[in-house]
Protein backbone atom coordinates (compact mmCIF):
# COMPACT_ATOMS: atom_id res chain seq x y z
CA UNK A 1 0.00 0.00 0.00
CA UNK A 2 1.06 3.34 -1.20
CA UNK A 3 -0.21 6.78 -1.21
CA UNK A 4 -2.11 7.63 -4.12
CA UNK A 5 -0.05 8.61 -7.44
CA UNK A 6 -2.39 7.83 -10.71
CA UNK A 7 -4.29 10.93 -11.66
CA UNK A 8 -7.58 9.88 -11.39
CA UNK A 9 -6.95 8.49 -7.46
CA UNK A 10 -5.64 12.44 -7.15
CA UNK A 11 -8.51 13.71 -8.02
CA UNK A 12 -10.44 11.48 -6.10
CA UNK A 13 -8.23 12.51 -2.76
CA UNK A 14 -8.98 15.83 -3.86
CA UNK A 15 -12.92 15.94 -3.92
CA UNK A 16 -12.62 13.72 -0.20
CA UNK A 17 -10.01 17.14 0.79
CA UNK A 18 -12.77 19.77 -0.39
CA UNK A 19 -15.59 17.84 1.51
CA UNK A 20 -13.49 17.90 4.80
CA UNK A 21 -13.01 14.31 4.85
CA UNK A 22 -9.17 13.29 5.92
CA UNK A 23 -9.31 9.89 4.51
CA UNK A 24 -6.01 9.15 2.63
CA UNK A 25 -6.28 7.77 -0.93
CA UNK A 26 -4.12 4.22 -1.01
CA UNK A 27 -2.67 2.11 -3.98
CA UNK A 28 -1.43 -1.34 -4.48
CA UNK A 29 1.00 -3.50 -7.17
CA UNK A 30 -1.75 -5.58 -7.68
CA UNK A 31 -5.23 -4.96 -8.95
CA UNK A 32 -8.24 -4.89 -6.25
CA UNK A 33 -11.20 -4.70 -9.20
CA UNK A 34 -12.84 -7.25 -7.35
CA UNK A 35 -14.62 -7.47 -3.16
CA UNK A 36 -11.93 -9.87 -2.85
CA UNK A 37 -9.19 -8.78 -4.23
CA UNK A 38 -9.20 -5.57 -2.55
CA UNK A 39 -10.36 -6.99 0.94
CA UNK A 40 -7.19 -10.00 0.03
CA UNK A 41 -4.81 -6.52 -0.22
CA UNK A 42 -6.39 -4.45 2.40
CA UNK A 43 -6.97 -7.43 5.16
CA UNK A 44 -10.43 -6.59 5.86
CA UNK A 45 -13.60 -8.61 5.07
CA UNK A 46 -15.22 -8.91 1.48
CA UNK A 47 -18.07 -7.42 3.77
CA UNK A 48 -16.07 -4.23 4.41
CA UNK A 49 -15.63 -3.70 0.64
CA UNK A 50 -18.48 -0.85 -0.64
CA UNK A 51 -18.27 -2.00 -3.84
CA UNK A 52 -19.79 0.34 -6.92
CA UNK A 53 -22.67 -1.53 -9.27
CA UNK A 54 -23.67 0.51 -12.20
CA UNK A 55 -27.03 -0.06 -13.70
CA UNK A 56 -28.84 1.94 -16.58
CA UNK A 57 -32.48 3.34 -16.56
CA UNK A 58 -33.90 1.30 -19.47
CA UNK A 59 -36.33 4.81 -19.60
CA UNK A 60 -33.86 7.59 -18.61
CA UNK A 61 -30.63 6.61 -19.80
CA UNK A 62 -29.44 7.45 -16.27
CA UNK A 63 -26.68 5.74 -14.65
CA UNK A 64 -28.02 4.01 -11.20
CA UNK A 65 -24.54 3.44 -9.02
CA UNK A 66 -25.25 0.85 -5.76
CA UNK A 67 -22.70 0.86 -3.39
CA UNK A 68 -23.07 -2.10 -1.65
CA UNK A 69 -21.86 -4.03 0.71
CA UNK A 70 -18.99 -6.32 -0.62
CA UNK A 71 -20.28 -9.70 0.47
CA UNK A 72 -23.91 -8.79 -0.50
CA UNK A 73 -25.29 -9.69 -3.95
CA UNK A 74 -28.06 -6.40 -5.38
CA UNK A 75 -31.60 -7.03 -6.40
CA UNK A 76 -32.13 -5.16 -9.58
CA UNK A 77 -36.12 -6.58 -8.59
CA UNK A 78 -35.29 -4.13 -6.01
CA UNK A 79 -33.42 -1.36 -7.66
CA UNK A 80 -35.54 -0.87 -10.28
CA UNK A 81 -38.61 -0.43 -7.76
CA UNK A 82 -36.18 2.09 -5.85
CA UNK A 83 -35.35 3.79 -8.57
CA UNK A 84 -39.04 3.89 -10.47
CA UNK A 85 -37.87 2.40 -13.78
CA UNK A 86 -36.32 -0.86 -15.25
CA UNK A 87 -32.78 -0.76 -15.29
CA UNK A 88 -30.14 -3.54 -16.96
CA UNK A 89 -26.73 -3.90 -16.48
CA UNK A 90 -24.13 -1.10 -17.91
CA UNK A 91 -21.53 -2.04 -20.27
CA UNK A 92 -17.94 -0.76 -19.97
CA UNK A 93 -18.14 2.54 -21.97
CA UNK A 94 -21.13 3.54 -20.36
CA UNK A 95 -19.85 2.93 -16.74
CA UNK A 96 -16.59 4.74 -18.14
CA UNK A 97 -19.00 7.48 -19.60
CA UNK A 98 -21.33 7.74 -16.96
CA UNK A 99 -19.36 7.91 -13.63
CA UNK A 100 -15.55 8.92 -15.44
CA UNK A 101 -14.11 5.90 -14.14
CA UNK A 102 -13.62 2.30 -15.45
CA UNK A 103 -15.35 -0.56 -14.23
CA UNK A 104 -13.46 -2.20 -11.07
CA UNK A 105 -12.82 1.48 -9.99
CA UNK A 106 -16.03 3.22 -9.58
CA UNK A 107 -15.69 5.57 -6.54
CA UNK A 108 -19.05 6.66 -4.90
CA UNK A 109 -18.03 10.34 -5.49
CA UNK A 110 -16.73 12.63 -8.19
CA UNK A 111 -18.75 11.02 -10.94
CA UNK A 112 -18.71 12.74 -15.06
CA UNK A 113 -22.41 13.49 -14.68
CA UNK A 114 -24.79 13.02 -11.95
CA UNK A 115 -26.25 9.74 -11.13
CA UNK A 116 -29.01 8.16 -8.88
CA UNK A 117 -26.76 6.51 -6.06
CA UNK A 118 -28.52 4.09 -3.51
CA UNK A 119 -26.25 3.04 -0.36
CA UNK A 120 -26.78 -0.89 0.93
CA UNK A 121 -28.17 -0.60 4.70
CA UNK A 122 -25.98 -3.49 5.14
CA UNK A 123 -23.11 -0.88 4.98
CA UNK A 124 -24.04 0.36 8.38
CA UNK A 125 -22.97 -2.93 10.50
CA UNK A 126 -19.59 -1.89 10.35
CA UNK A 127 -16.98 1.53 11.40
CA UNK A 128 -15.01 2.01 8.62
CA UNK A 129 -15.67 0.57 4.78
CA UNK A 130 -13.60 0.98 1.76
CA UNK A 131 -14.10 2.24 -1.79
CA UNK A 132 -13.02 2.75 -5.06
CA UNK A 133 -11.14 5.67 -5.44
CA UNK A 134 -11.44 5.29 -9.20
CA UNK A 135 -8.73 3.08 -10.38
CA UNK A 136 -8.39 -0.89 -9.88
CA UNK A 137 -5.75 -0.16 -7.98
CA UNK A 138 -6.86 2.64 -5.38
CA UNK A 139 -9.25 2.86 -2.43
CA UNK A 140 -9.71 4.98 0.49
CA UNK A 141 -11.11 4.48 3.67
CA UNK A 142 -14.85 6.07 5.37
CA UNK A 143 -17.39 5.38 7.58
CA UNK A 144 -20.73 4.61 6.75
CA UNK A 145 -21.72 8.25 7.78
CA UNK A 146 -19.25 9.98 5.84
CA UNK A 147 -20.45 8.06 2.89
CA UNK A 148 -23.90 9.16 3.47
CA UNK A 149 -22.85 12.81 3.79
CA UNK A 150 -20.67 12.51 0.55
CA UNK A 151 -23.07 10.89 -1.79
CA UNK A 152 -25.99 12.59 0.35
CA UNK A 153 -27.88 9.36 -1.00
CA UNK A 154 -30.41 7.20 1.11
CA UNK A 155 -29.97 3.92 2.94
CA UNK A 156 -32.10 1.15 1.14
CA UNK A 157 -32.21 -2.63 1.23
CA UNK A 158 -31.05 -3.14 -1.85
CA UNK A 159 -29.90 -7.14 -1.40
CA UNK A 160 -30.89 -10.09 -3.36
Amino acid sequence: MKPAQHPTALRTQQYLADAGVTAQVVEFEQPTRSSAEAAAAIGCSVAEIAKSVVFRGKESGQAVVVVASGDNRVSETKVAALVGEKIGRADADFVREATGYAIGGVAPIGHARPVRLLLDTDLQRFTRLWAAAGTPFSVFPLSPAQLQALTVAEWSDVRQ
